[in-house]
């Protein structure tokens, strides 16, 4: 299996009608779906698939025509990320219509063509199981902890602020978490 550090996006035209493909990490995969629609108004589909593993290593996928022919569009995008491997990965299209109809082979064609596309252009390295962590510090430590969450490489981090002290929830490989709490050991709370 394979996965993706961050967002990717790559443009294809097909008979004046332009299919804008993005991947994203699964995590990101909502709100840039909802930041997609905003930037796009007049966007005529916003064609979407995606893979990831659920709380029981389980693989869930699926995708959206969005109006589309059905099975034109969502279903090819995901049989690209199949091909690929790809795993806790989406994929949204964005088309403009460019008034040429591109016909269902036409269609299934265009959106694999920018599935691919984007991917060529994506780091795409091996998966590596994440789990999420939560640590608790004073107010006085943050400094060192995002100090030390960037020597372990871990990037994907929410911190929430309360009166005495600040909550920090990271997503990470085992191994990153463990150097992060050897590290950190007299200086955080795990929750």
């Amino acid at each position: 299996m394979k996965t993706i550090p961050k967002d990717y996006s790559d443009t294809l035209i097909v008979k004046q009608s332009r299919f804008i493909a993005h991947i994203v990490p699964y995590f990101m995969y909502e709100s840039l779906l909802q930041q997609l629609k905003a930037e796009h108004p007049k966007a005529r589909h916003f064609v979407t698939a995606f893979r990831y593993f659920n709380a029981f290593d389980q693989i869930v996928e699926g995708s959206s025509d969005d109006g589309e022919p059905r099975g034109t569009s969502g279903k090819p995008t995901l049989a690209v990320l199949q091909g690929h491997e790809l795993i806790n990965v989406g994929m949204i299209t964005v088309r403009y219509f460019g008034g040429t109809k591109l016909g269902t082979g036409g269609l299934v064609r265009a959106y694999s063509d920018a599935a691919n596309l984007v991917l060529g252009s994506a780091a795409v390295h091996a998966y590596v199981k994440e789990v999420t962590a939560q640590f608790t510090c004073n107010y006085q430590t943050v400094q060192l902890a995002e100090y030390t969450l960037g020597q372990c490489r871990i990037e994907r981090i929410e911190k929430v602020f309360e009166t005495d002290r600040v909550i920090f929830r990271v997503v990470a490989d085992e191994a990153s978490l463990a150097a992060l709490f050897s590290a950190l050991e007299r200086h955080v709370v795990r929750l």
